[in-house]
């Protein structure tokens, strides 16, 4: 047998780290597998007592309160079609997609209430399902995680596909939650329901849904639609300027 140059032995070493690189970057906090349902549960804690919905701060942005959807639009750039409620939500609506802010942020604190469909419907991810993506690449994701087993990574408040909440405070179907979510230099930290549940933690690279991929670049809020008929309300932003 012919022995392998330099070159070829150098390149055989780079092809065999490539599979731990990818695994590295799939698995933050452990050796798991991405979605791995043999991964250990975070788990379950009371929700905290705030009342809702939040008044926003003076200086906030606010995004949506409940009147119209003029801060939104398809990623068209055509309306927003998602179905008003009582004067004080949104809801997604079948076949009309995600929407996007018009505007387009960096570094922001973002507050956010939603609710998930009274009575359940579905199991494991199709049920209560939708995101909040910011910059339109990073997604927290929304889902009825209230008694519904699902792969850690893809409950409700983790970084989707990247690093489960360390704790699972999900309210009741029907019943409005709460995100309280910091982005700030390629960082999240998100606090669920009055629980910091995410504490500080880098983005590795787009998470799946994602807009496009353009890193480090002001994008949109983006909700995720399609999954199921998820209600959003009280949506206010603070950019963070440093």
């Amino acid at each position: 047998m012919r022995r392998p140059t330099g070159a070829a032995r150098l390149a055989a070493v780079l092809l065999a780290l490539v599979p731990a690189a990818l695994a590295a970057q799939a698995n933050p906090l452990g050796d798991w597998p991405q979605h791995s349902k043999a991964r250990p549960r975070p788990p379950v804690v009371a929700p905290g007592t705030g009342a809702l919905p939040v008044p926003p701060p003076a200086d906030a942005i606010v995004l949506f309160d409940g009147k119209n959807l003029d801060e939104w639009q398809k990623g068209d750039s055509t309306p927003a079609q998602w179905r008003l409620v009582e004067g004080q939500a949104m809801q997604v609506t079948a076949g009309k997609g995600g929407i996007e802010t018009k505007r387009r942020f960096g570094d922001a604190q973002l507050h956010i209430e939603w609710a998930s469909p009274k009575p359940a419907k579905g199991t494991d991810q199709d049920r209560g399902n939708s995101g909040v993506f910011f910059q339109g690449r990073y997604e927290v994701q929304v889902l009825d995680s209230y008694g519904n087993d699902t792969y850690p990574d893809g409950q409700a408040a983790a970084i989707y596909g990247q690093y489960p909440p360390l704790v699972n405070a999900s309210r009741a179907p029907g019943e409005w939650q709460s995100y309280d979510i910091t982005f700030v230099d390629q960082h999240l930290t998100v606090v669920f329901n009055g629980k910091r549940v995410i504490d500080n933690q880098p983005v590795l690279g787009c998470t799946g849904g994602a807009l496009w991929s353009n890193e480090s670049r002001p994008g949109p809020i983006y909700l995720q639609g399609d999954h199921s008929d998820v209600e959003y309300r009280n949506l206010v932003l603070r950019p963070v300027v440093k």
